[in-house]
């Protein structure tokens, strides 16, 4: 028989580079939850950065399929719902609290869109018909200097869209043409304006509650 000059010892299955890797991975399952926690959605508004609730560029598509980007043109300070809001539209969401405004134009800078984050009490009941149809009571338009949405004002807007989840946030939209041209009655809507209006809204909204 060998004679033994010393402790005896069972190789580890595991080498020792391999021991410190799987050490690193169980710690960060375990801290993964914690490090990525979102907060609550009825929360958002508030905890999220501002470009993330606005952010710098939206996809979209217009009514041929083609693609479109939406382009941030800028962000307005919150306001009081009834200074961001028309006056019907303030008047449909008695719970509102605040609203978040942003004005979006489309990557050929020939539609504007103001689109209003507006922030309720508690989840709204149903929606009137005030904030339904082609023009809808809405948010105010916001323009910005020097761009696409510098003339872009109340007698500018035409056509409008709604998106609510059924939480605490409405988001509206308010879209007319960047050239300036105010709204008239007799003057048929584009198809695309009105997709403007509507996907910035939908995305908006998406974007705060899924």
């Amino acid at each position: 028989m060998p004679e033994c000059t010393g402790s005896s010892s069972v190789p580890s299955p595991f080498p020792e580079a391999d021991v410190f890797l799987l050490s690193v991975a169980l710690l960060s399952m375990i801290s993964f939850p914690w490090g990525s926690a979102e907060p609550p959605v009825d929360e958002r508004w508030r905890t999220w950065p501002v470009h993330r609730v606005f952010p710098g560029a939206l996809p979209g598509d217009s009514p041929s399929g083609a693609r479109v980007t939406y382009v941030l043109a800028g962000i307005a300070p919150e306001a009081p719902c009834r200074v961001a809001l028309q006056p019907s539209a303030a008047a449909s969401l008695p719970g509102c609290l605040t609203t978040l405004r942003a004005t979006y134009a489309d990557s050929t800078q020939t539609y504007v869109a103001t689109v209003g984050v507006a922030v309720l009490a508690g989840a709204p009941g149903p929606l009137p018909a005030a904030l339904t149809g082609t023009r809808p009571a809405s948010v105010r338009p916001v323009a910005f200097p020097d761009g696409a949405a510098e003339r872009f004002g109340a007698a500018q807007y035409v056509t409008g869209a709604l998106a609510a989840s059924g939480g605490r946030y409405v988001v509206l939209a308010a879209a007319g043409y960047a050239d300036g041209r105010p709204y008239q009655r007799e003057r048929r809507t584009e198809p695309r304006l009105r997709a403007t209006a509507r996907q910035l809204a939908t995305a908006l909204n998406r974007a705060l509650t899924r």
